[in-house]
C-alpha cells in the first residue's frame, strides 16, 4: 500500500472512528478491491487511484445522515466527494488524480456504467461486500446481481467462488 493510501486510511479511520462497521466495509472493499484489481493487470498508477476510494466510497454517509436523515446509495455519491476531496489533497493527491477518485466515489452506486474498469471493480468489491455483510433481503437473486452488475473476469469469479457455489 502506498505511502499516500496509507494516509487516507489512517485519517478515514480517524474520521470514521465511532462506527467500527463501517470502518470494517471499508476495509474489505478495499481488500476484495485491491484483490479483483490484481487479477485484471490493473496497473501501479490506477491500482493506487482505486485503493484510495475503495477506502472513502462510502465517506458521505455521515453528511448524508445529517442533512438528508439517512445514508442511501445517491446521497452518498452526492455528497461523498466534497468530504473526501480535502482528505486526499492532504495525502498528496494532484488534481487529476483527486478527480478519479471523486468521479469513484460519485458512481459507486451506478450501476449503469460498464466501460470504467476502476469503478467496475470498486462496484463488484461493494457488492462482494454488502452481500457478505446480510445488506440484502432473504432470497435475493444473487445470480442476477451477478450478470447484471458484473463486468470484470476476476469479480465475476469470486462472486462465483464466495457467493454463489452454495446455491
Amino acid at each position: 500500500m502506498g505511502s499516500r493510501v496509507s494516509y487516507v486510511l489512517k485519517n478515514f479511520i480517524d474520521y470514521d472512528r465511532t462506527d467500527i462497521k463501517r470502518i470494517n466495509h471499508a476495509l474489505k472493499v478495499y481488500g476484495f478491491a485491491k484483490a479483483i484489481a490484481f487479477g485484471e493487470d490493473v496497473d501501479e498508477s490506477d491500482m493506487e487511484i482505486l485503493e484510495a476510494a475503495a477506502v472513502v466510497h462510502d465517506i458521505g454517509i455521515h453528511e448524508s445522515e445529517r442533512i438528508y436523515g439517512s445514508c442511501d446509495g445517491k446521497k452518498q455519491e452526492e455528497l461523498g466527494p466534497a468530504v473526501a476531496e480535502p482528505l486526499l489533497k492532504k495525502a498528496g493527491f494532484n488534481e487529476n488524480e483527486i478527480s478519479k477518485i471523486c468521479y469513484l466515489i460519485s458512481h459507486h452506486h451506478t450501476y449503469n456504467i460498464k466501460d470504467n474498469v476502476l469503478l467496475n471493480i470498486l462496484i463488484e468489491a461493494d457488492f462482494i461486500v454488502n452481500i457478505d455483510e446480510g445488506d440484502f433481503p432473504q432470497g435475493t437473486d444473487y445470480k442476477l446481481i451477478k450478470e447484471r452488475n458484473f463486468v470484470t473476469k476476476t469479480g465475476k469469479l469470486y462472486m462465483d467462488r464466495l457467493i454463489l457455489s452454495g446455491e
